[in-house]
């Protein structure tokens, strides 16, 4: 059984690969718009988010994601946390480049 040091450590690996993976995806003329700090912040507010989605799913479990209403509240609450700012067609990237992995990941 794994201690819970090496628990922190597999999920830090895991959270690494997710960012290496979304700036690859953002591409080179892109990387510029976030730091590694950003997008951990970003990823943490579309989970908030999407957890809030899941939660009014229909009852097939089907959720209608519309990335720039998410990209909007992303900006909406960064600018009241003293984040970014960012801008909505960055976000909307960082949204895809994470919805990207994540089907990645399912495959």
């Amino acid at each position: 059984m794994a201690n819970i040091d090496e628990e922190i450590l597999k999920g830090a690996e895991e959270d690494a690969k997710e960012v290496a993976f979304i700036l690859n995806y953002m591409g080179s003329e892109n990387k510029e718009l976030f730091t590694e700090e950003d997008i951990y912040y970003c990823l943490d507010v579309l989970l908030e988010y999407l957890e809030k989605l899941n939660e009014k799913a229909d009852q097939d479990g089907f959720i209608d994601i519309d990335t720039e209403e998410i990209a909007k509240h992303i900006q909406k609450k960064a600018k009241k946390e003293g984040m970014g700012p960012y801008e909505l067609d960055a976000l909307i990237l960082l949204i895809d480049a994470e919805l990207e992995y994540n089907e990645q990941l399912e495959d």
